[in-house]
């Protein structure tokens, strides 16, 4: 059964297809409670409803973002915005490190930023966890 999340994977150009197909598998197998969505036109994957985790095809390349990055302490990890998300670009699948993404999904999992209720909160962000 195909997933919004495989359309837009199948739809990538290669490399940027194989680049996206490995973060994917990678975050599936890392959250595994997580529900992956298009959110925006992205895949994303959120625990509570709170998103954690997107991918997304850019000019070169695909971007690995995190919603709340910033707390990780990874250095290789570059902030993106204004709040707590940080980013990791891929131009190709080799590039992506098995043992760095499950690190990051793993302090996905135990880091994280209200994002979920920023509206409510009229821009106030809170740290969950």
């Amino acid at each position: 059964m195909h997933t919004p999340i495989d359309d837009y994977i199948a739809a990538l150009p290669e490399p940027d297809r194989a680049v996206a197909a490995r973060l994917a598998a990678a975050i599936q197998a890392g959250l595994p409670g997580a529900a992956g969505k298009l959110w925006h036109g992205h895949p994303v994957w959120f625990l509570d409803d709170n998103p954690v985790v997107g991918v997304s095809k850019r000019k070169v390349g695909v971007t690995l973002l995190f919603w709340s990055g910033r707390s990780f302490d990874e250095p290789t990890l570059q902030p993106e915005g204004r709040f707590q998300a940080a980013e990791a670009r891929f131009t190709a699948p080799d590039q992506v490190d098995p043992v760095t993404l499950a690190r990051w999904l793993e302090k996905a999992a135990a880091i994280q930023w209200d994002y979920k209720n920023l509206v409510k909160r009229k821009g106030q962000l809170l740290r969950l966890a």
